[in-house]
């Protein structure tokens, strides 16, 4: 029996290209895959909108502890308690005008 050069050439193939296989699924795993780069680009980019949105209220809560601060009974502003009471209640006096800006 002969043997021809055929079959031995595709099995030296064969463990190259499997391997081959291999490393190409494990390739478009590591960029679009669920944990792979392009995940990783979404939740950095999430993480940097959050952190902004953190910066603003931190913001927002310092004005409002500032607010908050006038208005305690020890260090109570008259003026600030004249126009929270105004605006809380409607009511203005005869000869002011009164015009109401809205807050985006």
């Amino acid at each position: 029996m002969i043997r021809t050069r055929e079959p031995l050439r595709l099995r030296q193939a064969l463990i190259p290209l499997v391997c081959l296989v291999v490393l190409g699924y494990f390739a478009y795993h590591a960029v679009y895959g669920r944990h792979g780069f392009i995940a990783w680009l979404g939740i950095q980019n999430r993480v940097d909108t959050l952190e902004h949105q953190l910066v603003e209220m931190r913001g927002q809560r310092e004005q409002l502890d500032r607010q908050v601060a006038l208005l305690r009974p020890e260090s109570l502003d008259p003026d600030l308690l004249d126009e929270r009471a105004r605006a809380a209640l409607g009511y203005a006096g005869d000869n002011e005008v009164v015009i109401f800006l809205d807050r985006p």
